[in-house]
């Protein structure tokens, strides 16, 4: 064994033991050590000061009246209880004190003894001596007890953003032995050929040059305050070069506590789309929920359980969970009951389906309920064109019952959670949904003493029926990351910037209204995959580079999937007093004519008679025109064909991705 490799051996045993030892030994150690500190830093003064009238014994009183003034300062300063590994500013202050208190008390008794010396020049020459010791005594502490990796072992990265975050996030880095910051980038002129935390600060136009001359491998944003147009923009460039792009929080993070400094995450979508949301109208948000009841049916799913968390915060006297899944009303109560304690809100979790109008009912009438939002649905297009008559029973008759509930509870107002599909729909579940809004429509013009509204609106990041997380995934696995088509096109909105627009709407319901969210500019869902691929560093597998990391797949739209959708039936829309939120007419049928096809749709549910509840669909919604309206039957008509036969024989269908 080399003597280099030995003598790392021994450090690392060494290192260890030291770190393993109790508390109490580690100070007696440090108490120890700086007692011969502080004793040598005195007889350096006593040196430097030679020349002085002062005898060896008087030397030696002096001395040790400054080396236990300053064993107890140190004491009292907490230097003993810091952990030497994560010591930072407050050594240096700690040790200052320590050093002008030791130091002023042997110039004290320097002068009061009157022993012939120079009490400044004592003072001085010893303050000098302590604070240094202290300080470099503690920094090589530290750079024994953390072994950190060589500088060439570090990944090297570049911070865009020179602000305090960038400074501080400098200081994090330099503090560890992962990354290792080699320069800074920002669009501020003034900051340009100038150091921050040591680092040289670029345009953005030198980044591609910075990745290169640097071997740079990571590009960490500190621009926790930026708007998301900025940030948009600024990863709409990095997008072009091979370098993995993550972020530090945002700044309510940081102040909130929820989040650190070197809590480096991965870039969120909502800054690819590049939209800031429109605060918060505070009347609006309180207007149906302040001082109330109040339901949200489905409270475990995407919306449902952001509804619940929005709704908290605007203080209701209670609020019920109604949720079929036992495992999603575990999860959202759970996390919501700490905070509904402290709130004072009375927080009710309810195991039930609004297909049970009674169990609806009992839970609106027990509770007093005045508002109640509706987003339980079955929501996800493939799965619904597969089970037709499930849509049916769940998105249509589950909101017949949860609003004749309502209006026999003597419920104020009723949200129902819509979407875009609802609009010339060429699906099961869109079909369903414009039906269940034309339900609330014609019920309003039969009931006045309560107010219905419907909130349409398009895909939420984040949520189960999003790409994003199915492409993260298929990205963290190294591909394929799979596309239903080149050219289709989605509108997208945070969840909670969705759950507050929702609860918006319904502060501003008259009756009867759909109201519509404007989404924004629509994203091509390729344009989308292709950079969530680039900022993680890795490249597009395709003819033109065949030697790219991930390769985008195309398989086909599913049944019944459009390549865009539409927020608007007609065009007879009007503004309302929040600039993304409009308020839409539009024909529906009378109640009267619903309820008839409601009773026939109820009779095709008892004989599964799929072939009349989709025709009942396409009657009563001129605008419904199936892209792939035989799918389910054909399963159906495969599955009973080989029950008939007897066969065991299992049938696989192709899996189809977003």
């Amino acid at each position: 064994m080399s003597d280099n490799k030995k003598n790392d051996n021994v450090a690392k045993y060494l290192r260890e033991y030291l770190i393993g030892l109790p508390r109490s030994a580690k100070q007696g150690i440090a108490f120890g050590t700086d007692a011969v500190g502080f004793a040598l830093c005195a007889t350096g003064v006593a040196w430097l000061l030679a020349s002085t009238n002062v005898a060896p014994n008087q030397t030696l009183w002096i001395g040790l009246v400054a080396v236990s003034s300053a064993l107890l300062l140190a004491w009292s300063q907490g230097l003993y209880r810091s952990v030497v590994r994560y010591m930072g500013l407050d050594l240096f202050i700690a040790g200052a004190k320590t050093a002008v208190g030791s130091a002023t008390t042997g110039a004290l008794f320097i002068g009061v003894a009157n022993n012939g010396g120079a009490p400044l020049r004592w003072g001085v020459a010893f303050w000098a001596m302590a604070f240094i010791y202290i300080c470099s005594s503690r920094y090589l502490a530290r750079i024994f007890l953390v072994h950190r990796r060589s500088r060439v072992e570090r990944e090297r990265v570049i911070i865009y953003g020179a602000g305090s975050a960038g400074a501080q996030l400098a200081i994090t880095l330099f503090g560890g032995d992962q990354f290792l910051p080699m320069a800074m980038v920002d669009d501020d002129r003034t900051l340009y050929r100038r150091l921050v935390k040591g680092l040289p600060v670029h345009p953005p136009s030198d980044v591609e040059a910075l990745i290169r001359d640097h071997g740079a491998t990571r590009v960490l944003l500190a621009m926790p305050t930026a708007s998301r147009r900025t940030r948009r923009l600024v990863l709409d460039h990095l997008s072009q070069f091979p370098v993995h792009v993550q972020t530090m929080p945002e700044i309510g993070d940081l102040v909130s506590g929820k989040a650190r400094v070197d809590d480096i995450r991965e870039v969120a979508v909502e800054d690819l789309l590049g939209r800031d949301p429109v605060p918060p109208d505070p009347e609006l948000l309180s207007a149906s929920i302040a001082g109330k009841r109040v339901m949200v049916t489905g409270a475990g799913g995407s919306i449902g359980s952001e509804l619940c968390r929005q709704i908290l915060k605007l203080g209701p006297t209670t609020l019920v969970l109604f949720e079929i899944s036992e495992i999603a009303l575990y999860n959202i109560e759970s996390e919501l009951r700490s905070e509904a304690d402290e709130a004072g809100c009375e927080l009710v979790a309810l195991l039930g389906s609004v297909h049970h109008e009674n169990r609806v009912r009992e839970a609106l009438e027990t509770f007093r309920i005045k508002t109640i939002y509706h987003a339980a649905a079955y929501k996800h297009v493939p799965v619904v064109e597969h089970n037709l008559l499930e849509g049916v029973h769940n998105n249509i008759l589950g909101t017949l019952h949860a609003a004749r509930a309502a209006i026999a509870a003597d419920v104020d107002t009723f949200v129902l959670i819509s979407t875009d599909k609802a609009v010339s729909p060429t699906n099961v579940m869109g079909a369903t949904k414009r039906f269940a809004e034309m339900i609330l429509q014609a019920l309003q013009d039969n009931h006045d003493n309560i107010c219905f509204c419907m909130v349409r609106f398009g895909n939420v990041l984040e949520s189960s029926g999003s790409v994003v997380p199915l492409f993260r995934e298929q990205i963290r696995k190294g591909g394929p990351v799979t596309v239903t088509h080149r050219d289709i096109i989605r509108y997208f909105m945070t969840i909670p910037e969705a759950a507050q627009l929702v609860i918006q709407s319904g502060g501003m319901a008259k009756g009867g209204d759909v109201f519509v969210l404007d989404m924004g500019d629509p994203v091509k869902i390729q344009d989308l995959a292709t950079r969530m691929i680039n900022l993680t560093g890795c490249t597009i597998r395709d003819e033109g580079n065949p030697d790219g990391d991930i390769e985008i797949v195309y398989t086909g739209l599913r049944p019944a999937e459009k390549l865009y959708e539409e927020l608007l039936i007609g065009s007879d829309v009007s503004g309302t007093r929040h600039s993304r939120i409009m308020r839409a007419k539009e024909d529906y049928l009378d109640f009267e004519s619903l309820d008839a096809l409601i009773s026939e749709l109820r009779a095709s549910s008892r004989t599964l008679d799929r072939d009349r509840a989709r025709q009942i669909l396409l009657d009563s919604i001129g605008e419904y025109e199936p892209s792939n309206g035989i799918e389910d039957l054909v399963w159906v008509s495969q599955r009973k064909n080989l029950v008939d036969s007897g066969s065991e024989k299992v049938v696989d269908f192709p899996s189809r991705s977003a």
